[in-house]
C-alpha cells in the first residue's frame, strides 16, 4: 500500500535535512511501528506523507498504492484515504466539533462521488463512534479541541480517523499525554480500524502503547534513516536496552 522510496526531504524555509535516504514498505492489513531517539525524523516523515508545505522532498518518492503522491495536496491525499492524527492536536476556536465532523465526513464523500450523509444518518454515526471510544457527547457540542484535556484531544483525533474510515492512518505519538485508562481506550479505537485493506504506521518513543497496538513490523528510524527493522519483539529489545547498539551496528 505505501512505498518509500530512497526519500530525501528538508525544512522549506531553510534547508535543513531531515529525511536523508529513507526506505520502507508497509502493505495492506498491516501495522507498523516506527520509533526512535528525538530528532531521528519520525514527525517530520508523517507531514511529509501529510503533505505539509513545510517541508520539501529534494529526492525520491512515496508510492500510495503504487500512485506517487508528491504532487498531490493535503486535501488530495486525505481525499484519498490518508489520514493524519497529530501529537498536538491544534485548537480551534469558532469551529463546532460537530461541524467539523460533518463537512469533513461530507467532503470525503463528495471526493468520492457519494451523496452527502442526511443529518440523522450522521448524527446516528457519530454517537456510535463517540460511545465506542467513551466521549461525552457535551465534549462534541464545543468548539474543536478547545480547553480539551489530552486525553479529550486523541480521543477527538480517533473518532475522527474512525468515522473517516481512511486506509492509510498515521498515529504520531497517540500516546503522548495520554494516561493508562485513555491510552487503552484509544488503542481499543485503533485497534477497531485494523482490517485487510487498511494499513496503519504507529509512531512512538515507548513499548506501552505496542502491548495495546501490537504491530506486525517495527522500524527503527535514526538520523532520517530506517536503520534496522523486524517483528513486535524488536520493540521489546528497545525497551530493555534502549537504541545505542543499534546504531554502533548501523554506523
Amino acid at each position: 500500500m505505501l512505498e518509500i522510496k530512497n526519500l530525501h526531504a528538508r525544512i522549506a524555509d531553510d534547508g535543513t535535512e531531515i529525511i536523508r535516504g529513507l526506505n520502507l514498505t508497509v502493505k495492506a492489513g498491516e501495522v507498523a511501528a516506527i520509533m526512535g531517539p528525538n530528532g531521528s525524523g519520525k514527525s517530520t516523515l508523517s507531514y511529509i506523507l501529510a503533505g505539509r508545505d513545510d517541508y520539501e522532498v529534494t529526492e525520491g518518492d512515496i508510492l500510495y498504492n503504487g500512485e506517487s503522491i508528491l504532487g498531490l495536496d493535503p486535501s488530495e491525499r486525505a481525499a484519498k484515504g490518508i489520514f493524519l492524527a497529530f501529537q498536538y492536536p491544534v485548537e480551534i476556536p469558532g469551529v463546532a466539533t460537530m461541524q467539523f465532523l460533518k463537512v469533513a465526513m461530507n467532503e470525503q464523500r463528495k471526493a468520492r462521488g457519494e451523496d452527502e450523509l442526511k443529518t440523522p444518518d450522521f448524527i446516528r454515526l457519530v454517537k456510535e463512534a463517540a460511545a465506542s471510544l467513551q466521549i461525552d457527547p457535551a465534549m462534541l457540542k464545543r468548539p474543536l479541541n478547545v480547553g480539551f484535556s489530552g486525553g479529550e484531544k486523541k480521543r477527538a483525533e480517533i473518532l475522527q480517523m474512525k468515522l473517516l474510515a481512511p486506509k492509510l492512518c498515521v498515529l504520531d505519538e497517540t500516546d503522548s499525554g495520554l494516561d493508562i485508562d485513555a491510552l487503552k481506550i484509544v488503542s481499543d479505537g485503533v485497534n477497531a480500524l485494523r482490517a485487510p485493506d487498511r494499513a496503519i504506521i504507529v509512531i512512538t518513543h515507548y513499548q506501552r502503547l505496542l502491548e495495546h497496538i501490537v504491530p506486525d513490523s517495527v522500524h527503527v528510524l535514526y538520523q532520517g534513516q530506517v536503520i534496522k527493522s523486524g517483528d513486535k519483539d524488536l520493540a521489546l529489545d528497545l525497551e530493555a536496552n534502549g537504541y545505542a547498539q543499534i546504531i554502533e551496528a548501523a554506523a
